[in-house]
């Protein structure tokens, strides 16, 4: 629960914490917190290995075509990462013997890495009727724009939604909350992303989702 304190406020002893509590107790000033489940935890694991997957493939994407700009193997004939795009990997070779290593093994690696993405989401997919917090997943994938990976990512970072009275709560919790930018425009209200965890976890999810589509 969370204990509401003064500033300055530093001495701490188990006497005047147990005083404390009881009087804040009687008086209703203590807010009750949601405590995940083990199952819940198990699950936020499992999500966070997903987002460092892919960060991983990001990571080997780039590292591969930044091999590929340095020799001046450019592809301009559409997306890359499609079924045309793999082709056209397949068909490259390099006069020098190090060079075509070094390709074969980045091309291994962005493929590894999309293996070790696929198969994780393939345990989210067979995990979830177990978890508490399914019906939730479903009900926002209901949502437009929200896929199984956005709204697994989200309910693992965020919890039960239903400890927040009102949407104000949430987004005061994701760390969107409003304040007046009196520079760009006196008496606006903007509204800032820089807090919360939560929200962090689950834009980091839909930002790489995004980036690894392009």
């Amino acid at each position: 629960m969370l204990i509401p304190t003064r500033p300055g406020d530093r001495i701490k002893t188990d006497r005047r914490d147990s005083q404390r509590l009881a009087i804040l107790h009687r008086s209703g000033k203590l807010t009750a917190v949601w405590v995940p489940d083990a199952t819940h935890k198990a699950m936020r694991d499992l999500v966070r290995a997903r987002i460092d997957a892919a960060m991983q493939l990001m990571r080997a994407r780039h590292q591969l075509l930044s091999f590929l700009l340095r020799h001046n193997r450019i592809y301009e004939t559409g997306k890359h990462w499609t079924q045309r795009h793999r082709s056209w990997l397949a068909g490259q070779t390099f006069e020098q013997p190090a060079h075509q290593i070094v390709f074969q093994d980045y091309v291994e690696a962005v493929f590894t890495a999309r293996d070790r993405c696929d198969q994780l989401v393939e345990r989210l997919t067979t995990m979830l009727p177990g978890w508490s917090m399914a019906p939730l997943v479903e009900a926002l994938r209901a949502l437009r724009g929200i896929d199984f990976i956005s709204a697994v990512t989200f309910v693992a970072a965020v919890g039960d939604l239903g400890r927040f009275a009102n949407p104000r709560q949430l987004m005061a919790y994701l760390g969107l909350v409003p304040y007046v930018n009196g520079l760009a425009c006196p008496g606006r209200q903007e509204y800032s992303a820089e807090n919360g965890p939560a929200w962090s976890s689950a834009r980091a999810s839909w930002g790489l989702r995004a980036r690894m589509s392009n």
